[in-house]
């Protein structure tokens, strides 16, 4: 699906996203992209063993 991506697409898209998000907002959009990757990370790291289960 993104094979064909070229460096004009991505161009193109964040002339888009800057479009309807605002300049001003962009710095807080991406550190609550980087907070939600850094908890996904974490959460994807911890083993399946210390995680709390359902005990039915």
């Amino acid at each position: 699906m993104f094979q064909n991506l070229t460096g004009w697409h991505a161009l193109i898209i964040l002339a888009v996203v800057v479009l309807i998000f605002g300049a001003a907002k962009l710095p807080a959009l991406a550190r609550s992209v980087g907070q939600s990757m850094r908890i996904l990370k974490t959460e994807v790291q911890t083993p399946a063993a210390e995680q709390p289960t359902t005990g039915k």
